[in-house]
């Protein structure tokens, strides 16, 4: 459970992070980082970090696929932890 909670803590911190690097690069007129890169990350476990660069960076918010996309993705991770969670009981 240690190993579970620190993974996904970093990679909470590490969308958060690259959320934060590409509005600095977006307003500087630099390399951006690719969606698909952001997508993947909110998907293997950091769409919580995702929508919390969303909001502290205002980036991305006008876009309905990181508008709606990370809360969905965060929307069915809960779904799926609590389905692992009460599985045992439905028997």
């Amino acid at each position: 459970m240690k190993y579970l909670l620190g993974y996904l803590l970093g990679v909470n911190l590490a969308l958060f992070a690259l959320m934060g690097v590409d509005k600095y690069k977006a307003v500087h007129g630099k390399w951006r980082v690719r969606e698909s890169t952001l997508f993947v990350l909110a998907i293997i476990g950091g769409s919580v970090g995702g929508i919390l660069g969303m909001r502290v960076f205002r980036h991305k918010t006008l876009h309905p696929a990181f508008r709606w996309g990370f809360p969905g993705i965060l929307a069915v991770q809960i779904l799926f932890t609590a389905g692992l969670l009460i599985w045992p009981y439905c028997s």
